[in-house]
């Protein structure tokens, strides 16, 4: 049994109760073994629940209402952005001409696709300041990837074959050392200072004739803006490496500040996230990738491209690193992020910035009274809090988040990144009320009031959740995932 209420499917299976039926074969049996090996038939009827339409209805909804998301609650999840989906975007997916097109047909055929495609492009390189983008790339560790493989490209095309080291910042995002790997290249920790960003001086000792590119965050997983990036840039160009922009934090300085004028080389950018993609539940995604000129040559194919009043897929690349997706990216997400750049217009974008500064700040001010701010200063969308106070008192920084679960939020990220101890990253993001941010603050403010009078409430949450505090080495590690009869 789940909960008292609501049993498991096959717990209330009963002989000859029907949920649906299936049509009738349309394939005569005796020639089924010329479509399929015999081994591939079955010989004996599945043991499948059997249950009414209405058991199998309640069932789903009932999980439905278990699962956590931005429309059902607050999401505070630092660095990934889990913000509000405007219904616009999917009314727009969902337009006849853009949903039941397939990605097979004719370029003749399906201009309009191609050119949302093309002026989506054109809007993302105005938004970042590079010179083309590619649409290609799956979602963000994917694009962080494709970009890597440029750059990789780009040095071997000139002879430097022995750039192959990453320079990452010891707070980066654990996608960056990880793509740098797959994409066949070493990684490098460059250290913080003591106000959160990079030290310039450990950046000069690193750099060399084996740089291939310092991969960023800008603002940095802190939240915090690396005010000295143009420095920054001149010490990785005048080693001859490139700079990476890791867009996850994108929103924190959109139509305020452009990557590319920032002296970065490639960017890629999240549209399930600052653009407003549905993201959860493992995708999709989508991870478009921007590139100065001279890394253009090196881009996936096919590129699209506007012949006069005409769109097509150009795929005479001769330096292309390849096609990296099938087709030409998660389409359906594309089309969100064309949307939600539409409806807002330059002055909507500008406003998503400050206001997710805004959140920030106001959050970060009214809970550093009762939480460590391992960096007081102002933050850009997101802040970290630590929970080393709590700590000394018998309160981990897990048993917070677990806490939380009871008033209903997702927790914020904790734990990361690893630079702050009992690290907690919260970000409210800019489509949250002060209404809302104000009940998580209470929510926190009794939480650290409970770690200092009674911490076992804290300690043994969450107390009203459907499951309790699991085994987490347990099912990790022998996890449970098909239904066991007793």
């Amino acid at each position: 049994m789940n909960n008292a209420n609501q049993p498991l499917i096959f717990e209330i299976t009963k002989p000859g109760r029907v949920g649906y039926s299936l049509p009738e074969l349309d394939v005569p049996e005796t020639e089924l073994t010329e479509y399929l090996p015999t081994d591939y038939l079955r010989v004996e009827e599945p043991n499948l629940p059997e249950v009414a339409e209405l058991d199998i209805m309640r069932h789903y909804t009932a999980l439905s209402k278990r699962n956590h998301g931005v429309d059902s609650g607050f999401y505070p999840l630092g660095s990934c952005t889990m913000k509000y989906n405007p219904k616009i975007n999917e009314v727009v997916a969902r337009y006849p001409g853009l949903a039941h097109i397939h990605p097979l047909q004719d370029e003749s055929s399906v201009q309009g696709a191609l050119e949302l495609l093309f002026d989506l492009q054109e809007h993302l390189i105005e938004i970042t300041g590079m010179d083309e983008v590619t649409l290609q790339p799956a979602a963000g560790a994917h694009g962080e990837w494709t970009g890597l493989m440029m750059i990789r490209a780009f040095h071997e095309a000139n002879g430097d074959t022995q750039r192959t080291k990453v320079i990452v910042p010891d707070s980066a995002h654990g996608t960056n050392p990880a793509s740098a790997t797959v994409a066949g290249l070493e990684t490098v920790t460059v250290k913080s200072n003591e106000n959160g960003l990079v030290d310039l001086e450990d950046l000069r000792s690193l750099v060399g004739p084996d740089t291939a590119a310092l991969m960023l965050t800008n603002p940095n997983t802190l939240g915090l803006f690396e005010e000295n990036i143009l420095e920054m840039a001149e010490i990785v160009h005048g080693a001859g490496g490139k700079l990476y922009y890791d867009g996850a934090n994108l929103n924190a300085v959109l139509s305020k500040a452009r990557p590319g004028d920032m002296g970065f080389d490639v960017v890629h950018l999240n549209l399930h996230k600052t653009f407003t993609g549905p993201h959860g539940g493992g995708g999709p995604g989508s991870g478009p990738v921007g590139v100065k000129k001279e890394l253009i040559p090196f881009l996936p194919k096919p590129v699209i491209v506007k012949n006069g009043d005409e769109y097509a897929f150009d795929y005479d690349r001769p330096q292309s690193i390849g096609r990296v997706k099938p087709y030409y990216g998660n389409f359906g997400i594309n089309v969100r992020a064309y949307t939600y750049i539409r409806t807002m217009g330059p002055d909507g974008l500008q406003a998503v910035t400050e206001n997710a500064v805004i959140n920030a700040n106001y959050m970060m001010r009214r809970l550093a009274e009762y939480y460590d701010l391992p960096y007081d200063r102002h933050c850009k969308h997101e802040f970290v809090l630590s929970g080393k106070r709590q700590k000394k008192l018998g309160v981990r920084t897990l048993d917070i988040a677990k806490r939380l679960l009871d008033f209903g939020y997702h927790p914020p990220t904790i734990y990361f990144p690893l630079n702050v101890e009992e690290c907690m990253m919260i970000e409210p993001t800019e489509t949250e009320s002060k209404e809302t941010l104000d009940a998580f603050i209470d929510a926190m403010i009794q939480i650290a009031k409970e770690t200092e009078e009674n911490p076992e409430i804290v300690q043994e949450a969450p107390h009203n959740t459907v499951i309790k505090r699991l085994d987490e080495t347990q099912a990790a590690r022998k996890p449970i995932l098909k239904y066991q009869e007793a």
